[in-house]
């Protein structure tokens, strides 16, 4: 195929050459009209010129996965769909196998569907698949710090695993981490108490209390519902995020010629600068109130850290600190409330699942006055709900993108370094073969035949491999605590006026249920403070 272009390609420039000799040497022959024409049929060689060249330029490499034939300058964003490209990604793997190519306008992409693929990429071969794509607007806006989209190297070791001993030391899995969930479930109580009997819209409300958790565990502070502060770090957050889920992104990552125009993709940067300064505010105070080796929060504890490995050459920065923190507050808020959202939705639509978890829920915690993460493993039912919850939340359902930190295999393909790697979490979290009952919601795709829990190896909405959410043990702790404490203090019920639910999410980095209201009731349990 290649041969042929570049003959095509040899063709027209030698014709391109004689026809512009041609037209130069014998130009005053010709009338204003002809010239014109000859003009314009100069113009038209060379854009054919110019689009041999660019399928030229597009053409896989040996060995490379297979994919749709793509278009110059577009690549296959045309064949995708910009409200939801899922089940387009679904139709090439149909097409194409389990691991495919695409170009996301010139840029090269592979992606990856089903567990088999995923977990030789992530788990088996995870070092050669830990790098992440460093020239997306995201990157752009981050300025490549942080821990999430950080390259994979000695910064992103460095700061992830003080990330993963500063969590643990804090008490993630412990009681002070406990206490402080349960401390913010109370005033979700309080406002559901006030609506009883009532409708309650629980967009903001999830939002708000999965804010405050991770803020407690950043600065050790929460935030009333109603200050301002919150209110405009989460408004600033939510319309970045409708940015970088938008058309907008798209053409700031496809054509780099257009990023310094003035185009609405410049305020997601502006909005970026005021959470900056609203984090560097807090970063601030921090410094004035601290105590050194007296650690409050994950602030302090960056902080000690930085004063330490000053002039030592270390990756620490306050720069770093600034998005390190911006990286765990969107981490820790999205897509803790967007799965809380999903399994409310589910549990109001499937009233036998809601009271056969209450059933467990008042037998376990019967005379206790709260719950613990502890009960989990005297809850089977209700830990197989919160599991199917997070499975067909699919909250994140491309994962992060990867990148390939050196040439590699996958599968018998070969994937050069620097390639741009799409996990497809999608694909396995609703594989045939994997699950029971892969396209319905049914807590018994994590039952066995005695009605224990068992979590399938498939099971990955947090990733896998080292790259796997940083957040995976709180947002579980809070999933737990969460719904076992409203569940056995209310019921929730689907109102009677909002019509037939609608289970399609929005489609984004994570996926959003569209919004709903939900009938609150008060329980009357013995027993309960």
């Amino acid at each position: 195929m290649t041969t042929c272009l570049e003959e095509i390609l040899f063709v027209l420039v030698g014709g391109l050459s004689s026809l512009t000799c041609f037209c130069f040497c014998k130009k005053r022959a010709y009338s204003s009209w002809a010239s014109v024409s000859m003009l314009g049929s100069l113009i038209l060689l060379w854009i054919c010129v110019l689009l041999v060249f660019l399928f030229i330029w597009i053409q896989r490499p040996k060995n490379y996965p297979p994919g749709p034939q793509p278009l110059p300058i577009f690549g296959n964003l045309l064949e995708l769909s910009i409200n939801n490209p899922l089940k387009d990604f679904e139709r090439f793997a149909e097409r194409f196998g389990k691991v495919y190519s695409l170009f996301l306008g010139s840029r090269p992409a592979v992606v990856l569907h089903g567990f088999e693929a995923i977990k030789e990429a992530l788990v088996t071969k995870a070092v050669d698949f830990a790098g992440r794509p460093t020239d997306f607007m995201v990157n752009h806006i981050s300025e490549n710090k942080g821990v999430v989209l950080a390259d994979y190297g000695p910064r992103w070791k460095e700061h992830r695993r003080f990330a993963l001993m500063t969590m643990r030391n804090f008490g993630l899995g412990k009681q002070s981490m406990e206490e402080r969930i349960l401390g913010e479930i109370s005033h979700i109580i309080a406002k559901l108490e006030k609506n009883n009997e009532g409708n309650v819209n629980p967009q903001t409300m999830f939002h708000n209390a999965a804010s405050n958790v991770i803020s407690l565990v950043l600065f050790g502070t929460r935030y009333d519902y109603n200050e301002e502060f919150l209110k405009r770090y989460i408004q600033l957050v939510t319309e970045i995020s409708k940015i970088i889920n938008g058309p907008w992104n798209i053409i700031y990552d496809t054509f780099p010629v257009l990023r310094n125009l003035p185009l609405p993709f410049k305020k997601a940067f502006d909005k970026t600068k005021k959470i900056k300064n609203m984090t560097l505010s807090l970063i601030d105070e921090h410094k004035k109130t601290r105590v050194p080796g007296e650690p409050r929060d994950f602030v302090d504890c960056y902080l000690d850290e930085l004063e330490k490995k000053e002039n030592t050459g270390s990756t620490f920065a306050e720069a770093q600190l600034i998005m390190y923190i911006m990286d765990l507050h969107f981490a820790g808020t999205d897509t803790t409330s967007n799965t809380l959202l999903t399994g409310f939705l589910y549990l109001m639509t499937h009233p036998e699942v809601q009271e056969r978890c209450q059933r467990e829920i008042d037998e376990v915690l019967d005379g206790k006055d709260q719950a613990s993460y502890e009960d989990r493993h005297n809850m089977p039912y209700t830990l197989a709900v919160i599991h199917e919850v997070q499975r067909v939340a699919n909250t994140v359902p491309l994962s992060v993108f990867h990148c390939t930190t050196k040439d590699t295999e996958l599968m018998g393909y070969n994937i050069p370094k620097g390639t741009l790697i799409i996990p497809n979490l999608t694909s396995v979290l609703k594989e045939e073969g994997q699950w029971k009952f892969p396209h319905e919601f049914n807590p018994a795709n994590f039952l066995n035949d005695q009605g224990q829990f068992v979590k399938p190896e498939a099971f990955m909405p947090f990733s896998a491999g080292p790259r796997v959410c940083l957040g995976e043990g709180l947002a579980r702790m809070e999933l737990f605590l969460v719904l076992v404490t409203l569940l056995r203090r209310f019921q929730f019920v689907w109102p009677e006026d909002a019509g037939e639910p609608d289970y399609t999410p929005v489609y984004g980095v994570t996926l959003t249920p569209k919004p709903y209201r939900m009938h609150i009731k008060l329980r009357e349990i013995v027993g309960y403070m």
